[in-house]
């Protein structure tokens, strides 16, 4: 059903697609298209520390040191899956680099400093682990080829499985660098959905082939919030879209039909997020609504070098919302498959700023490599996960230099996180939900040090590293990994449900056929999807997904590669 204006629920990077898709390929009035949300960051965000901290997470949480920067997740690009994210990209201006647009200026960046991780992971006793050789036995290598053979048609008989029980008879790969690899590289979990897992086998193929150094993973210049939001948002507010912030959709109004399938949105309650003021918008036969039904730093909340971040519990403001619409209409999907379970979702990340690069230069010592190669993963020798195995204890991501562009250019910031944030620390002897910065810090220090090679161990220069630190700020996310958590394919909502007048869902928490969750390329894709629905576009003109699971020599490839 064709619209010619559009409410957008929620200010992230797939609806920000979905306007730019409205303007360009509908070629509507960018004055047609409002937004409302509480911020504009995004899962893809980063910014000074003291712009966050008084955000609407953290209102009730103030704290005394706001120096430095923040970025509560950071995800990796890849050209060759990503063609939505690099398709949108290429039709708005970077805000950076003169006469380039945000792809050209990603694609520029990423061929003057391609990834080539030499220290991918780490273990006390060996050092840099030799990960190209992944680990896997024979059952291994049978299960992970019958997710890769596994056809669409059939994927619901993954329905509500996770990966531990798909691999219950074979503990053995969650001992393998196989596991420890793509569970830190893509962030699963065992809980995770193994129909999620199917479809990052299916559609990530390629990068198993080349999983130990990381060499199809491409970054951008800066944070993801300055080279992929703010030259959307730039590009959206100077074609004329209304950007309505500190402001919560809290309730729906649908209209009341005979036949109670059909989805008709005819008014919205708006919550202004600052004074707790209500009012209501009318929705005309002339508008869309595309809502982005879920958010992974939805109640996040910030802590600082002295404090640990507070755990806000609040239920994820956009899955209340969905929550409203789906108690209503039966194919809306599930929310709390999504937002709760806590457990099998929540992450710690932190943030670190240093005045100089002594810590910098110890890492790159440590790994070997320059910054901007590494997603480094320390490795236990002890068992600490729930199967009774050894497991990644904590990731770190060594950035570029400069991250932000208002870094002084002595100032380094590096960024970790803890996929199982209720485990307890090799150095600091308390969960690392529970840790301030500075514990943090110590920790990070104390990993490194069992595996510098030396001959000067980084712990003898702990003191000297502590008196660099501007600050590091902890985040708790409750829904980092809420995406993976084990679903069947109707936990979500197509991206235009069936019966539908005017509501299309957007962002990793749709159901789309092939794409895989987390990443910018099926937020974009869910966008694209929507604004093709509203401005009666022919879907057969979205941009064209690769399927390397029907390459023949990626799967020759990756066939080697399950030997080795």
């Amino acid at each position: 059903m064709i619209k010619h204006k559009a409410v957008m629920i929620g200010a992230g990077l797939a609806n920000m697609a979905s306007a730019v898709y409205l303007i360009q390929e509908g070629h509507w009035s960018g004055d047609s298209i409002t937004f409302y949300g509480i911020d504009d960051y995004g899962s893809n965000d980063g910014s000074a520390a003291s712009e966050q901290a008084g955000d609407y997470w953290n209102k009730n949480h103030p704290h005394a040191n706001t120096a430095g920067f923040v970025a509560r997740g950071g995800r990796m690009l890849n050209y060759r899956t990503y063609v939505d994210l690099m398709d949108l990209l290429s039709r708005v201006p970077s805000v950076t680099e003169p006469r380039m647009t945000a792809a050209e200026d990603t694609r520029d960046f990423d061929a003057r400093h391609p990834t080539f991780d030499k220290a991918r992971l780490l273990r006390r006793g060996e050092g840099i682990v030799d990960a190209g050789r992944l680990g896997l036995d024979n059952r291994d290598r049978q299960l992970l080829s019958a997710l890769v053979l596994m056809p669409e048609k059939d994927e619901e008989r993954l329905d509500n499985v996770s990966i531990a029980e798909y691999f219950k008879n074979d503990p053995h790969i969650f001992t393998t660098n196989f596991w420890y690899m793509w569970e830190t590289t893509f962030a699963f979990r065992v809980q995770s959905s193994a129909q999620e897992l199917r479809r990052y086998m299916h559609q990530m193929l390629y990068e198993f082939t080349q999983i130990e150094h990381l060499v199809g993973v491409n970054r951008t210049r800066y944070n993801q919030y300055e080279s992929i939001m703010l030259p959307l948002i730039t590009y959206l507010k100077r074609q004329g879209v209304h950007m309505v912030l500190d402001t919560i959709v809290s309730d729906w109004e649908f209209k009341d039909t005979a036949m109670r399938d059909e989805i008709t949105v005819t008014g919205l309650e708006l919550t202004d997020a600052r004074t707790g003021r209500v009012s209501r918008i009318d929705v005309d036969d002339e508008t869309a609504v595309i809502f982005t039904n879920g958010s992974i730093t939805d109640s996040a909340s910030i802590g600082d070098y002295h404090s640990p971040a507070p755990e806000n519990m609040d239920y994820g403001l956009s899955a209340a919302l969905w929550k409203k619409a789906a108690s209503r209409f039966y194919n809306l999907g599930t929310p709390d498959k999504f937002f709760a379970d806590r457990n099998a979702s929540e992450w710690v990340s932190f943030t670190l700023t240093t005045r100089n690069h002594l810590l910098l230069n110890e890492i790159s010592r440590i790994t070997t490599q320059v910054p901007g190669n590494a997603l480094n993963g320390f490795l236990s020798t002890a068992p600490v996960s729930e199967m009774g195995t050894p497991d990644v204890t904590m990731s770190i991501v060594v950035h570029h230099q400069p991250h932000f562009t208002a870094q002084k250019p002595n100032e380094s910031v590096i960024w970790g996180y803890f996929l199982y944030p209720r485990r307890t620390g090799e150095f600091v002897h308390k969960p690392y939900v529970e840790m301030t910065g500075e514990d943090m810090l110590h920790e990070l220090v104390g990993q490194l040090g069992m595996v510098d090679p030396g001959p000067v161990n980084i712990r003898e220069k702990e003191s000297e590293i502590v008196d660099s630190v501007v600050n590091c700020i902890p985040v708790y996310m409750p829904y980092a990994s809420a995406l993976f958590n084990n679903r069947a394919k109707s936990d979500r909502p197509l991206v235009v449900p069936r019966h539908s007048t005017n509501l299309a869902f957007t962002g990793e928490f749709v159901e789309q056929p092939y794409q895989m969750v987390f990443t910018e390329q099926s937020a974009v894709r869910s966008g694209e999807i929507a604004a093709y629905h509203f401005a009666g576009i022919p879907m057969s003109r979205l941009v064209k997904t690769p399927h390397y699971d029907k390459d023949i020599p990626t799967l020759v490839r990756a066939t080697k590669k399950m030997f080795a």
